[in-house]
């Protein structure tokens, strides 16, 4: 995953229009999803200050699915992005459960 320091939220208006649009382009509903979840992405990942991806299609033939369901949860929760020296294999929500008891 290429790196990138933050993450910017989109206003309701603009996902709106995403998804209109996604719609538009989409045969099926999971097309339609893949597009509009890589446009948000597209739209909303930045390091230091530069867009990180061109487009959504940019998106789609970098990132795994995997990675584009980590980083619209992170968008989506307001956490900030997991940096290239995080530990991928750090487990945040067991570390939650475990500290919370």
């Amino acid at each position: 995953m290429r790196e990138l320091d933050e993450l910017r939220q989109l206003t309701a208006g603009r996902l709106l229009a995403i998804w209109r649009e996604s719609g538009e382009a989409a045969e099926e509903p999971g097309e339609r999803a893949l597009l509009c979840n890589a446009r948000v992405l597209a739209e909303s990942c930045f390091c230091e200050g530069r867009a990180v991806f061109r487009s959504g299609e940019e998106v789609l033939e970098t990132l795994t699915p995997r990675e584009m369901e980590l980083l619209l949860r992170q968008l989506a929760e307001g956490e900030p992005p997991a940096t290239a020296g995080d530990n991928p294999a750090f487990d945040r929500e067991r570390f939650l459960a475990l500290k919370e008891g």
